[in-house]
This record gives structure tokens, C-alpha cells and sequence, in this order.
């Protein structure tokens, strides 16, 4: 075991590597670096697993079961430095099991019913609002992915919350709501095709709301 010292300034380096390594592949997109974005996102997606391992998440359950879930996101990425769409699904695909994979963890970690349910109703509400603005925009070959994604992530950030509700760090939320907006960038990027640049807020949000969920497992009473 680290020594807390030690392993708290790891955690801290770990953090800014993986915010400058997204700042670099904000830049790299925005000059037309495709190469060089491509080993910028390496680097910040390797930041957030450092940073889950250096936190603790090896050490107890609750921290490995969630580190599978930023495996997976880790792997999602790399499958959209891709442009084609088989990319996409597979990226798709992966984090579609990150998010499994998150629910798992919050499930070890324990679930409020009352705070289950009085999330419930609201992120259903923006679940729908977020299939309804994306449906006519959908290829037919993506229609049942991306409806199983968009299911999966809003349970994804009710389970949060739920275990929020049972004593889990507030990070958790924090990161699953994150993560979820991040999300809609993807969405507006490839799908509808926006000619507004959505990773200039959409790739800050999704690195900081991984941190935010590797950082947790600090945090976590669980075994």
C-alpha cells in the first residue's frame, strides 16, 4: 500500500496530466492534428485510469468494478478516434458497458430507494427530451443502439444518485451528470452533424466527470 502522502500528490499529478492532455486535444482538433489529438487523447483517457488506481480504486470492490467501467471509456475512446461509422458503434458499444459497468459499482456501494425515485422522474423527463431532438436524425442501423445507450446512461445517473442517497461520495454524482451532458456533444458532433465545435465543452466536461467518478473510489466505506 502507498503511503497517504505519497499517493495523494500521485492523485494530483494524475489529475492536471489528464486536464492538460485535454487542453492539448482541444488544440490539436482546433488546428487540424488529427495524429497528435489521437496521442493527446491517449494520454488524458490514461489520466483518469492513474488517477483511479492512485485514489485507491484497486483496493476494494466498489473501486474495481467502477476502474472496469473507465476501462471500458478508455476503450470507447480510442474506438472514436475513428470517423466511420462502425467506429461509432463500437465506441458506442464500449461505453454502453462503461455505463453497466458504473451501475454495478453504485449497486456494491448501495442504493437509497428515496433517492432512486426522486430521481427517477427527472432524468426519464430529459431522456426523452434527448430522444426526441436526436430521432430524426437517427440512420435506422443506429436507432436501437443509441436508444439502449440513452436508457442506459439516464439509469446510470439515477443510480448515482441512489447511491448518493446510501452515503457514496458526492463525486459520483457529480461525474455521472458530467458525463451524461458530455454525452450530448457526441450526440450533436456525430449524428447531427453541428457545425458548432460541441467538443469545446463537451471534452472538458467528459474528462473532468471521469476524474470526478476515478476520484470517488477514495471516498468509498465499501469493501
Amino acid at each position: 500500500m502507498y503511503d497517504r502522502g505519497v499517493n495523494r500528490t500521485l492523485t494530483i499529478v494524475f489529475v492536471v496530466v489528464t486536464a492538460l492532455a485535454c487542453a492539448a486535444l482541444l488544440y490539436f482538433l482546433r488546428v487540424g492534428w488529427p495524429q497528435l489529438a489521437a496521442g493527446a487523447k491517449a494520454v488524458a483517457s490514461s489520466g483518469f485510469l492513474a488517477t483511479a488506481i492512485s485514489a485507491g480504486a484497486l483496493r476494494h470492490r466498489f473501486g474495481r468494478v467502477l476502474f472496469g467501467g473507465l476501462v471500458l471509456s478508455f476503450m470507447g475512446d480510442m474506438f472514436l478516434v475513428g470517423t466511420t461509422r462502425t467506429a461509432f458503434l463500437f465506441g458506442l458499444c464500449s461505453f454502453l458497458l462503461a455505463h453497466l459497468a458504473y451501475i454495478g459499482a453504485f449497486i456494491i456501494h448501495g442504493l437509497s430507494r428515496k433517492w432512486l425515485t426522486v430521481a427517477a422522474l427527472p432524468v426519464v423527463m430529459v431522456a426523452a427530451l434527448v430522444v426526441r431532438w436526436l430521432s430524426p436524425e437517427l440512420p435506422g442501423e443506429l436507432v436501437l443502439p443509441v436508444y439502449a445507450y440513452i436508457a442506459v446512461i439516464s439509469l446510470m445517473v439515477i443510480a448515482a444518485f441512489g447511491s448518493k442517497g446510501a452515503g457514496a461520495s458526492t463525486l459520483l454524482v457529480v461525474g455521472a451528470m458530467m458525463f451524461f451532458v458530455s454525452d450530448l456533444s457526441v450526440a450533436a458532433q456525430r449524428i447531427l452533424q453541428s457545425d458548432f465545435p460541441t467538443i469545446v465543452w463537451g471534452l472538458p466536461l467528459y474528462y473532468a466527470g471521469q476524474v470526478c467518478l476515478a476520484l470517488s473510489t477514495s471516498q468509498s466505506s465499501s469493501q
